[in-house]
């Protein structure tokens, strides 16, 4: 198992990594803007969600297998795409509606949840960031379910860092949200969303 330095080493990394830039960070952003401080919750917890399905194929093996295969890899790709662009053309609507405000009422706590586990589970590059970033901190020599257990600790140290980060970024942008609420600022704040979420998409497919 993994000493507690490199434990504390492996837990700052994780808490810069969530807090830099990153379309994960940005979706949370977005949603928590759009709809409130609990829909950005709820779209985290879906967000982690994903992480510990991530961090699975990862410690079983399962994550190299998607690196090895390009077809697979880019097919996943381009469903994240995909589906960044469909939540682009349904804000886009929304704000044209000038429906914003409500469609965060009819949202449930399901949908809003789903979306995060969609987000991360459709972004290839999280399983492959987990094989290249988990293992600079894997004590050397280590092999078999003692590698799987320390790459379940590591995963669960990254979601636990990924979660206090995304959920103060869900937090601060609904609440600011919430008090700038109004029919004109909801309709800008739709088109903004809108074109963030094609500009994640095209990022998805072109890195």
């Amino acid at each position: 198992m993994m000493d507690f330095s490199t434990w504390l080493a492996f837990a700052g990394a994780s808490l810069l990594l969530s807090i830099a830039p990153g379309p994960d960070n940005l979706f949370v952003l977005a949603q928590s803007a759009m709809y409130g401080k609990k829909a950005g919750i709820l779209v985290v917890l879906g967000l982690c969600t994903g992480l510990v399905v991530n961090t699975l194929l990862a410690a079983l093996g399962l994550a190299a297998l998607v690196a090895a295969l390009p077809a697979l890899f880019w097919a996943i790709k381009a469903a994240g795409a995909a589906y960044l662009v469909y939540l682009a053309v349904m804000a886009w609507r929304h704000a044209r509606d000038g429906g914003g405000a409500a469609e965060g009422v009819r949202l449930s706590g399901v949908a809003l949840w789903r979306r995060g586990v969609l987000m991360n589970l459709t972004n290839p590059k999280v399983q492959i960031f987990f094989l290249a970033f988990f293992p600079q901190f894997v004590k050397a020599g280590t092999t078999g379910w003692a590698l799987v257990a320390q790459m379940l600790l590591q995963g669960v140290t990254f979601i636990g860092a990924t979660a206090l980060v995304f959920g103060a970024i869900a937090w601060g942008a609904g609440a600011l949200a919430d008090r700038l609420r109004n029919p004109s600022f909801q309709v800008w704040l739709n088109r903004g969303s809108a074109i963030l979420f094609l500009l994640l998409a095209a990022f998805t497919l072109a890195s």
